[in-house]
């Protein structure tokens, strides 16, 4: 007897009760095929020598889980009365083949600027064994599809999946989105086919709204080096001139290039010790007050061993007032410590020395000292710095440079 899954068959069982009373029989479908087979009626009671028949139905569910082939078929025949003559008679049932196969395409979209990967996916639904042939449908040139594998065998119940390359000719840099559709067919051996269809988008490599950026960052450019910056320093220009009037104007200043705040160099070396030395600039020039005035600077020198403090002054000559425009700090050697500068009474800074090689101070209105006044600086020498020579020196050594206007006082 032949069934298909999810279709119906029926069958006949002629029951006979050979006893000498009267017999009541209950019918239980047992094997593979019990699940889905019911007998009508399911009981039945026989006089002594007779007998009646009773209809097996099959329905097989459309399922995987139902194998095509040969299955056997029992129905227990239970007497009521006598449970000891119970009785099992056999059939072979024939399941129909059927094949059911789910095939997919995932992703059904890609965007790349060149070459995508997407993957077939394979369930065998049906209850026989198939083999699927997958075949890139012929697009042309452009893209090319490459499925590996090409052929997939799937037991019942099981599930496969098969890779497919696309690859477009070329790369766009500039451009809108190119759409190419990526068809694939999948065909069982009963010839059950299955069309699957995706999409790749090839995107510019440089996007329409880069270039507009692009576009709009030179536009700026070029707007800031002919409008903007010149406009910029036109404006920087007339303000600067126009402060300067006001200074001129207020006395702060003098009209002329001799009254710029341009560093002036120096003219003292170094001495030795913790002293300090002078020297004089070159030229002089008529002073205020009848006095006479040049330039001039004095060099004070500090050497002072670690742990200890050390200071070095330069007093201004008897006679003179002392205009000072310029300091320079010198820490040749990397010493650790502090430095503070004293002008008279006035600190003028205290600066931790491992922070400094050289630095320098300049003053557009001079800080005047009179005569007999000091320019002092102390210095605490945590830890000696190591020169060029690459040897840790033994003594913190620092150096400071005065300079501006020596200008006699007047009589």
């Amino acid at each position: 007897m032949a069934v298909a899954p999810g279709g119906e068959a029926t069958t006949t069982l002629t029951v006979r009760n050979d006893t000498d009373i009267v017999e009541a029989y209950t019918f239980e479908p047992v094997g593979p095929c019990a699940p889905w087979t019911t007998v009508e009626p399911d009981r039945l009671s026989l006089y002594p020598g007779t007998a009646e028949t009773v209809v097996v139905h099959l329905r097989p569910p459309r399922s995987a889980e139902v194998r095509a082939g040969e299955t056997p078929l029992g129905i227990r025949v239970l007497p009521v009365e006598r449970p000891d003559l119970v009785t099992v008679p056999e059939t072979t049932v024939v399941i129909e083949a059927f094949g059911q196969l789910d095939a997919a395409l995932r992703p059904t979209r890609r965007r790349t600027w060149k070459s995508a990967r997407f993957q077939v996916e394979l369930g065998n639904r049906g209850n026989t064994p198939t083999t699927v042939t997958l075949v890139p449908v012929d697009t042309g040139d452009d893209p090319r599809i490459r499925v590996d594998p090409t052929t997939v065998d799937l037991g019942p119940e099981a599930t496969a999946s098969a890779g497919v390359r696309v690859r477009t000719r070329g790369i766009v840099w500039f451009g809108k989105n190119t759409s190419f559709p990526v068809p694939i067919t999948a065909t069982t051996a009963e010839g059950e086919r299955h069309e699957l269809a995706g999409e790749l988008v090839r995107m510019p490599v440089l996007p329409r709204w880069l270039l507009a950026l692009l576009a709009l960052l030179v536009a700026l450019l070029l707007l800031w080096f002919t409008l903007v910056r010149p406009a910029v320093r036109s404006s920087a220009r007339e303000a600067a001139e126009t402060k300067a009037k006001e200074m001129v104007q207020d006395g702060q200043i003098q009209p002329g290039p001799s009254n710029t705040a341009a560093p002036r160099p120096g003219g003292g070396q170094p001495q030795p010790g913790g002293g300090g030395g002078g020297g004089d600039g070159q030229g002089a020039s008529p002073g205020t007050g009848g006095g006479v005035s040049k330039q001039s600077s004095g060099t004070i020198e500090v050497r002072t061993g670690g742990g200890q403090p050390g200071s070095g002054t330069y007093v201004v000559p008897p006679g003179k007032t002392f205009l000072i425009t310029d300091l320079v700090l010198a820490n040749f050697q990397g010493d650790e410590g502090t430095l503070t500068v004293v002008f008279g009474d006035r600190v003028i800074t205290t600066i931790a020395l491992e922070t400094f090689r050289n630095q320098d101070y300049h003053w557009v209105t001079p800080i005047e000292i009179t005569e007999n006044g000091a320019v002092t600086a102390n210095v605490t020498c945590d830890r000696p710095g190591t020169p060029a020579s690459g040897k840790q020196a033994e003594t913190c050594t620092e150096v400071l440079n005065v300079s501006g206007e020596l200008r006699d006082l007047p009589r």
